[in-house]
């Protein structure tokens, strides 16, 4: 136990303070995963790093005025820059922005446009309607750029505030963000020149799962996942530098797994970059091989200093159901909890394999007021809860490995 909390704080320590930052294609996150890979190699799994294109970001803030009185702006994540001097334009519904001549003005959108995060333009997995309609809507019009008065969103963007409303590298109108109370003052301006200069720029880039496997050389799988990028303003100690500690803690009490299943432990890098890269290439290169996995299971947010560990199911049949539950509800400090579909768990879900997602039992209430954010740090994470959870899905493994679901 006490090797395995050192262990647990030098990994966590590694990931959050000694790596700067772990945002999908910067060089943090490249040597997060250069890490990772290293220590699971070490122990025996034969490892894969599978590369995907993806696009780093990097701005210098936004200087928005009109009449050279100021107001604060912040540069939406991997937007283009801008210089700008235009008369501004206000709308606060969908039907406004339809009905509008913004095509040479800078747009605020505030209000009921702005009441939730934008789903990315190519995002696959879930694209409302009335989102779509919002993007197409605005390249159809063209602004000039858009300044964005957004809600607090905790679901969509954390604790966040304010939150961007576009963060999406394949939408080009520039855009920034502010609060509503922002908006509100911004607003009374309309129809007069506004200027707005946002410094940001696009890096093409490169980043990698990392595909860990031990056991038996084919057959049926259970996998293991956790994603190991962090968003570009925290230091992602909850999430989810904590669920990829996990991961490599559980590597360790397997390092001499030879049993009859496929064991794959999978560092996913993308669950908090806007296109999900990471997720669609696991999803590409397993597209025929999902029939062999028995069980997914998926770490997100674990470890929180406050409450226990919850874990929840999703397309469990009884038998594998009732196997999970006797052997995770009798493991310290582990309780059921309440669905969540915001975690990598969901692909599996999706194409038809049974999953766990492991949480903190305090996780929604961390979406508020943590998550996304830059006090996300190493010192609310309790190691133990960690070995405590990496002995619990060992049993888990060995559990599945006796049974015959």
């Amino acid at each position: 136990m006490a090797i395995q909390i050192s262990k647990a704080l030098e990994y966590l320590h590694r990931l959050c303070v000694e790596i700067p930052n772990r945002r999908v294609g910067s060089d943090g996150n490249r040597a997060a995963t250069d890490f990772f890979a290293g220590v699971v190699s070490s122990l025996g799994f034969v490892t894969e790093t599978p590369e995907l294109d993806c696009i780093d970001w990097t701005q210098d803030g936004a200087r928005l005025t009109v009449n050279g009185e100021p107001f604060e702006a912040l540069v939406s994540p991997y937007s283009l820059g801008c210089q700008a001097r235009a008369p501004l334009s206000v709308v606060t519904t969908i039907e406004e922005l339809a009905a509008g001549q913004v095509g040479n003005a800078l747009l605020l959108l505030r209000g009921e446009i702005a009441k939730e995060q934008l789903m990315p333009k190519n995002f696959p997995f879930y694209n409302p309607d009335e989102h779509k309609r919002i993007i197409q809507t605005l390249e159809t019009k063209k602004p000039l750029a858009i300044i964005a008065a957004t809600a607090r969103n905790p679901e969509m963007a954390g604790g966040i505030y304010p939150c961007p409303l576009i963060e999406d590298g394949d939408f080009d109108i520039p855009s920034v963000y502010m609060t509503e109370e922002e908006g509100y003052r911004l607003a009374k301006h309309a129809g007069e020149e506004v200027t707005l200069e946002s410094r940001s720029w696009r890096i093409p880039a490169r980043g990698c799962n990392v595909v860990a496997r031990k056991g038996a050389e084919a057959g049926r799988r259970i996998v293991f996942t956790a994603h190991i990028d962090a968003r570009y303003s925290t230091p992602g100690a909850l999430d989810n530098a904590s669920g990829v500690v996990t991961l490599l803690l559980l590597a360790e009490l397997l390092e001499s797994y030879s049993g009859r299943l496929v064991l794959e432990i999978v560092a996913i890098n993308g669950e908090d970059y806007y296109a999900n890269q990471g997720e669609i290439q696991y999803l590409q290169n397993n597209q025929a091989e999902f029939d062999k996995i028995i069980l997914n299971i998926n770490l997100d947010d674990v470890g929180f200093q406050d409450g226990g560990t919850a874990y929840s199911l999703y397309g469990c049949p009884d038998e594998l159901a009732s196997l999970i539950r006797a052997t995770l509800s009798s493991q310290p400090g582990m309780i059921e909890g309440e669905p969540w579909y915001q975690g990598d768990h969901m692909i599996f879900v999706l194409n038809q394999v049974p999953a766990v997602a492991v949480t903190s039992e305090r996780a929604m209430q961390n979406l508020a007021t943590i998550t996304h954010t830059p006090e996300d740090k190493p010192e609310l994470v309790e190691v133990e809860k960690l070995v405590n959870l990496a002995a619990a899905l060992r049993e888990l493994l060995f559990a599945l490995e006796k049974s015959t679901v």
